[in-house]
């Protein structure tokens, strides 16, 4: 009763509430080692929120610090961060940091894995370890015993360590081991066919099928080229553009590898002269990914390309594709458009059906009957109906055009226009009330309207049915996690100078780093120039006017050139110069 009335009076409750408090927190000291207070200490979670949070914990179990994530109350960083002051152990982020040659070798990837630990570097005569527990005694005595040295352990997010691991540990350890047991094939060639069956059947050639794509996977490779040399089997991986070795195999399981690939993308085993083609599905990091297979016969042997097609990286969004504002919201106006034709251009890998991709997803699926036809069909996604070109069958671009024009389409994504047939019946389906997107090759934007009167088209039909075209290249983007202000040569200076109009000696560059696969790069984005077809660039089409003026006239209407565009980008810090004189080419 007394402490009724007294709670009835300001001080008194304000006294009754720190009481509070404090035995609350001798409770908090004593259940959770500290972590508690000291997260409360550093203004991450209330005290109520604690003693929720031990509630929860008592009844559904786990860890008290990953409850507290799991709640979302903290984040993994900040966990990690206050962990690493309760023990008195320093925190570090594994994506910031270089894992040393030297340094990985001494804790072989299955202890990593078993572990969760990342070795960094050699300092002082000791191995620092990145790990999710480092106050446990048994694995750093296990890790000890392993490195033959003393080890200096740090405190690493759990999630950031194991993503560490399967970009620094390579799978050439465990390919050697199931090679040395595949059979060499290339002493009796008079029975190959017999030979790649019996290898076929053989476990070893089926995982190292497995460890080369898992590899590819983990380095965002998108292709696999396996190349026979006179001496080596040559594994190359294509990462951004950019075609790398990854590893060189005997050239004896040259033989049962291809045998296997085509066995799995339902190809000939037996006729190793013709070019084929076909596809697959493995199961990479709890993923399904397609695999696209392509052979030809060489002077070398057979070789073998793999198209990796992760459906992952096909749903990109407008917004990450490298639209400048302005550009971009052209660009969604023209997808407004209820019939026309947008067509986007450049040369093979410059990324437009990407773009045309990202362009079809964000329009209204329910409303509108979207259809493609695509030579091939790389990606398949829900809600659009797709056909594949098959010229043995009479399903060529025009042929299947004129089919999709029969089904009651709204949207029609023809893959590329390759002839005079395919542009022209393109164009009849745009003025006839159809939204039709496609590619073709051509250098510039304005390079497009030039190419489709190369294919025979009328300039007053390209004026009725052209809305607008984006001519595009693919960049390397910097990686973020390693960038810093670099000087460069003169040559970089000069062209940055002469289009942007100011003077720079530095830009950004990656230094390497774990996320970026020490390339300095990670990703890729479209440096691009767009144009919207106005009734000034109609009048000048059919009065048959120059290349040049078309252009001048665009400029003057807004378009921002590519290489200009790119520049942009640079002066972001997106991209470097190194880039653009790489792949991108000045016509200004």
């Amino acid at each position: 009763m007394a402490r009724e009335q007294d709670s009835r009076h300001p001080e008194r409750r304000a006294l009754i509430k720190r009481e509070e408090d404090v035995r609350r927190m001798a409770i908090i000291t004593t259940i959770d080692g500290g972590l508690g207070a000291l997260l409360i200490q550093a203004g991450l979670i209330t005290p109520e929120q604690l003693q929720n949070t031990l509630e929860l914990q008592k009844q559904e179990g786990g860890e008290f610090g990953q409850v507290l994530v799991e709640q979302g109350l903290i984040t993994a960083q900040e966990l990690a961060s206050i962990t690493g002051l309760q023990w008195n152990i320093p925190f570090i982020d594994v994506t910031q940091q270089k894992v040393h040659p030297e340094a990985l070798p001494l804790v072989p990837e299955p202890m990593a894995r078993k572990y969760n630990v990342i070795p960094l570097r050699i300092a002082d005569g000791a191995l620092i370890v990145a790990m999710e527990q480092p106050w446990n005694i048994e694995t750093i005595n296990d890790l000890t015993t392993q490195a033959k040295m003393a080890i200096k352990p740090v405190l690493a997010v759990a999630s950031d360590i194991q993503e560490s691991i399967n970009l620094n540990y390579k799978v050439s350890g465990e390919l050697e081991e199931q090679i040395s047991h595949i059979t060499d094939t290339s002493a009796r060639p008079k029975v190959e066919e017999r030979i790649a069956a019996d290898a076929i059947a053989q476990a070893p050639i089926v995982r190292t099928v497995s460890l080369i794509v898992r590899q590819a996977v983990t380095d965002r490779a998108s292709d696999i080229h396996i190349e026979p040399q006179n001496n080596r089997l040559r594994i190359r991986y294509r990462i951004d553009g950019i075609l790398h070795d990854a590893m060189s195999l005997p050239v004896s399981i040259h033989l049962p590898l291809v045998s296997r690939l085509k066995i799995m993308a339902g190809m000939n085993i037996a006729d190793r002269r013709r070019p084929q083609d076909g596809q697959f599905s493995l199961k990479v990091e709890d993923r399904e990914v397609d695999i696209r297979v392509a052979s030809s016969d060489t002077t070398q042997g057979e070789t073998i390309v793999l198209r990796i097609l992760d459906k992952s990286f096909a749903l990109f969004e407008l917004t990450q594709l490298g639209f400048l504002p302005d550009a971009l919201e052209k660009y969604r106006q023209m997808l407004n458009s209820p019939f026309g034709m947008i067509l986007l251009s450049g040369p093979t890998g410059s990324g437009k059906t990407t773009t045309l991709y990202a362009s079809v997803n964000q329009l209204n699926h329910d409303e509108r009957n979207i259809m493609t036809i695509e030579d091939p069909v790389e990606y398949r996604f829900n809600n659009i109906t797709q056909i594949q070109v098959h010229p043995r069958a009479g399903i060529t671009f025009a042929g299947g055009l004129r089919a999709l024009m029969r089904l009651d389409p709204d949207v029609i994504l023809v893959g590329e226009i390759r002839d005079s047939e395919t542009a022209r019946t393109a164009v009849q389906s745009a003025l006839t009330g159809h939204l039709v997107l496609s590619s073709i090759h051509a250098n510039s934007a304005v390079g497009v309207l030039f190419r489709l009167l190369d294919l025979g088209i009328e300039p007053f039909l390209i004026s009725s049915a052209l809305i607008g075209v984006v001519a595009q290249r693919m960049v390397r983007r910097v990686c973020l996690h390693c960038r810093k202000l670099t000087a460069v040569p003169e040559e970089e200076q000069l062209i940055y100078e002469r289009e942007m109009n100011e003077k720079r000696t530095e830009f950004y560059y990656g230094e390497g780093c774990n996320l970026c696969a020490n390339t300095g790069y990670s990703g890729r984005c479209a440096v691009l120039e767009l144009i919207v077809v106005s009734e000034e660039l109609r009048h000048l089409l059919t009065t048959n006017a120059s290349a040049e003026a078309i252009r001048n006239e665009a400029i003057k209407e807004g378009m921002v050139s590519m290489w200009h565009d790119s520049m942009l980008k640079v002066k972001q810090g997106v991209t470097t110069p190194y880039e653009l004189l790489r792949n991108v080419y000045s016509i200004d």
